[in-house]
């Protein structure tokens, strides 16, 4: 880990020529980047409430969780990229302000230009069996729903009777449930907006900003997918590309029309390859990146991602459990840091804890820590703390620490912190003593 790195740092970077394309990065520069592509190192570049939707566009996409034991994940995930961020805010700019949408079986809220795209795709549902089997056994159930948000306005799934279903899993257990999940899917209503976590559909008429409501071509939209199957990875291994791009755009991809789409890619100057340090896979990454990375390499810093705020020498950061950066096998890849997100296996068989998310110092995977919010009390349990081998132990650490347990504990909405959890002795003696003056806490006392 850099330590070096600092804001100063920032400011004495030296413009230089780039070469069109490099062979290979090291370890090093490929765990930067992903870190700084994704807005998380060297520090948080964004602010507030105006800054949820650039970092939105940034990161691709946000996978949303109805789970909230500290806060939900993707609350944790954009706390560590936008300074000053409040749960609400992620509502406000997708509901009020329509910047985003929600969309997919695996759920998550993407940019509103993308929609267009997305709507050149969403017919290709048609083809679910599960929707063909609805059509059969209740031909007038998607009609039906409609009509009544047509007639009534903005409806949550409780608001309908609907006929009782055995088959359907968490997709619903009556017939309306259904209709409206695959009217969903098909693009005919939309996400108005949230009670909690529930989901108050709409017309999309109604919800869709106007210079959104167009249909791309399919030519254009998996084009554009290709490229976003890219970008959301900021790199990724060419051999698994098919199956991601299979994924985004509703179908399976075949062999020969992965080489034609990556070769068009090269050809048109979208995408470059490379190596990577250990790794004896073929490489791409789109061809934007390039300078970046080589500017990484050579120990550069980029302007553009100067913080706002502390950077992560200066404030840990929490990582959320379904964060592209460490979710999925890539803590262990990257970080070689495991990293799996145990809230679902059983009491016995985990190794850390319920909801431990991994803990960001410098440009470096270095602990784990497992928070959970007593909401009755205010108070934030850790209820266990982990440092890896090659931690630092030094009062650096412990005093950055100290600074991200604050803000981490001002996001979740605690009052109190308690660090019952946190071994060795001395450290949560020095992350009482600090935390207690904090003004983050202080100022969350005196409400």
């Amino acid at each position: 880990m850099d330590r070096g790195t600092t804001p100063r740092s920032f400011l004495s970077i030296q413009r230089r020529e780039y070469s069109p394309a490099m062979d290979s990065i090291s370890k090093k520069t490929f765990k930067r980047f992903l870190l700084g592509s994704q807005g998380l190192w060297p520090g948080r570049r964004f602010k507030g409430l105006e800054g949820v939707e650039p970092a939105l566009k940034l990161i691709q996409g946000l996978q949303l969780d109805p789970l909230n034991v500290a806060a939900r994940s993707q609350d944790i995930a954009m706390y560590g990229r936008v300074l000053d961020y409040e749960p609400r805010n992620l509502y406000q700019m997708a509901y009020e302000w329509r910047q985003a949408f929600d969309y997919g079986g695996i759920l998550f809220l993407y940019p509103m230009h993308e929609f267009p795209y997305r709507r050149a795709i969403m017919p290709r549902v048609e083809g679910y069996s599960r929707l063909k089997l609805l059509r059969r056994k209740f031909p007038e159930a998607m009609n039906q729903v409609q009509q009544a948000l047509r007639e009534n306005g903005p409806m949550s799934n409780r608001d309908f009777t609907g006929n009782g279903l055995q088959y359907w899993s968490y997709r619903g257990r009556k017939d309306t449930s259904v209709a409206l999940y695959y009217s969903w899917l098909l693009g005919e209503v939309m996400i108005t907006n949230r009670r909690g976590f529930d989901r108050i559909y709409d017309l999309r008429e109604r919800v869709l900003p106007k210079e959104y409501d167009f249909t791309a071509s399919i030519r254009d939209a998996e084009d554009f997918f290709a490229r976003k199957t890219i970008a959301f990875l900021g790199m990724m291994r060419e051999k698994r590309f098919r199956s991601g791009w299979s994924g985004a755009i509703e179908r399976t991809v075949t062999q020969k029309e992965e080489r034609n789409k990556l070769g068009e890619l090269y050809e048109r100057g979208v995408i470059e390859s490379l190596r990577l340090e250990g790794s004896r896979e073929k490489w791409i990454t789109l061809a934007e990146n390039i300078p970046l990375l080589d500017r990484l390499e050579s120990g550069e810093y980029p302007t553009e991602w100067k913080p706002v705020g502390s950077t992560t020498m200066e404030e840990v950061t929490f990582l959320a459990p379904l964060d592209m950066v460490s979710a999925r096998g890539r803590a262990k890849q990257v970080f070689d840091f495991e990293y799996v997100w145990e809230v679902y296996k059983p009491v016995h068989q985990r190794r850390w804890g319920y909801y431990t998310l991994p803990i960001l110092y410098g440009d470096d995977l270095v602990a784990r820590l497992d928070p959970k919010l007593d909401r009755s009390t205010g108070e934030l349990q850790i209820l266990g703390f982990w440092l890896e081998e090659h931690a630092p132990k030094d009062e650096a650490f412990a005093n950055a620490l100290a600074n991200g347990l604050g803000r981490f504990a001002k996001m979740s909405g605690a009052k109190k912190v308690n660090l019952a959890g946190v071994k060795p002795l001395k450290l949560r003696m020095y992350l009482k003593q600090k935390i207690k003056l904090s003004p983050v806490i202080a100022n969350l006392r005196s409400r």
